[in-house]
């Protein structure tokens, strides 16, 4: 079994930065892809930023300049920094961790709220 514990979302003014943070416990020898997906009210869940374990990354459009994933290796722990975060980046963010070769696991979700 997999625990995914997110933190770090909330309110936050259009121009303003969070950080959110995923730690990762349990059965998780081998994990590969760790990455962050957002699912706004009406709309389809989307990846916005994923990390394998040699540091590649990728970026959704939308967020390239603004967003950086990064991840702690040593800690199992992956990141995003936010920042000139606009009312559209509004949405429910979901940690997401994939184990080769079929294990995924997704955490509970932190809302992220970016209104003036």
């Amino acid at each position: 079994q997999v625990q995914l514990v997110e933190s770090g979302g909330g309110l936050v003014q259009p121009g303003g930065s969070l950080r959110l943070s995923c730690a990762a416990s349990g059965n998780i020898f081998g994990i590969s892809v760790m990455g962050w997906y957002r699912q706004a009210p009406g709309k389809q869940r989307e990846l916005v930023a994923g990390v394998t374990s040699n540091a590649t990354t990728n970026y959704a459009d939308s967020v390239k300049g603004r967003f950086t994933i990064s991840r702690d290796n040593a800690k199992n722990t992956v990141y995003l920094q936010m920042n000139s975060l606009k009312p559209e980046d509004t949405a429910a963010y979901y940690c997401n961790v994939n184990i080769p070769p079929w294990r995924t696991y997704w955490g509970q979700g932190t809302q992220v709220t970016v209104s003036p």
